[in-house]
């Protein structure tokens, strides 16, 4: 059994080899990029929703509250990025359990891709908040001597992200294997299952840290409002749900 995807060559065009790894990574955009056409397509204010209507919201609103309770902030510029990589983190991971089907986390340089993707919204966003001047000055905070400090802590935070990752993932896939040449019937179905657990609790736990990295930029160059008490959107919203004062003479 194959460890990673990378050493499954599905075609070859020439000098171009293509993997497992760039197969279903296509697949599971594709997936992905079909799946939202199909539940939006339809989309309704109506009282009675459609199954797929109600699922997609408890998704985007459940994406919204983690947002907002990380970033103290309106979750509607980091929604897109955030859900994204929320969505494509655990629909690569649950479709472990298809025979065949072969996770593109599980492969060292997809985690890293999506690592360096963090990578750079981290300073992306904290320059859109507070201007490329005061981004660049907190590398030289406390003195100018952290500077090279600074930027390794930047980059180990990104390695980091991209091997928690593909080690969870691939020591899954081990386990798995070692299970199969032990009892090939019951312990994979439970190590399957406890597979998809793990690939959902892995892809919420990425999403989470480069919320809270793109946060605690913003934070440090003095970008935005960061509130004391209570949640800014959720006390926007209900002051605008809250009906006017009747004026009475």
């Amino acid at each position: 059994m194959d460890i990673t995807p990378d050493t499954i060559v599905l075609l070859e065009l020439g000098p171009v080899a293509i993997n497992a790894t760039i197969a279903f990574t296509w697949l599971v955009m594709l997936l992905l990029v079909a799946v939202s056409w199909l539940v939006t397509r339809r989309l309704t204010e109506d009282e009675q929703l459609s199954r797929w209507q109600n699922l997609l919201e408890v998704v985007v609103f459940g994406m919204r509250d983690q947002i907002r309770d990380v970033a103290h902030a309106d979750p509607g510029r980091y929604l897109p990025f955030i859900g994204t990589l929320f969505l494509f983190i655990v629909t690569s991971n649950i479709l472990f359990v298809v025979p065949g089907f072969q996770p593109p986390t599980g492969s060292l340089s997809t985690t890293t891709a999506l690592a360096i993707c963090v990578f750079v919204a981290v300073p992306l966003y904290a320059i859109l908040e507070s201007g490329p001047r005061a981004y660049l000055a907190k590398y030289l905070q406390p003195t100018v001597f952290m500077l090279p400090f600074n930027i390794i802590g930047e980059i180990s935070r990104t390695v980091a992200l991209a091997v928690r990752l593909y080690g969870n993932v691939m020591s899954g896939t081990v386990i798995v294997a070692i299970l199969i040449s032990v009892a090939p019937f019951f312990f994979p179905v439970l190590m399957q299952l406890l597979g998809m657990l793990t690939g959902v609790i892995q892809a919420y736990i990425f999403a989470v840290l480069a919320m809270v990295y793109i946060a605690s930029a913003i934070r440090t160059h003095g970008g935005g409002d960061e509130p004391t008490a209570g949640e800014p959107a959720r006390e926007a919203d209900s002051a605008r749900d809250t009906p006017p004062d009747d004026h009475r003479t």
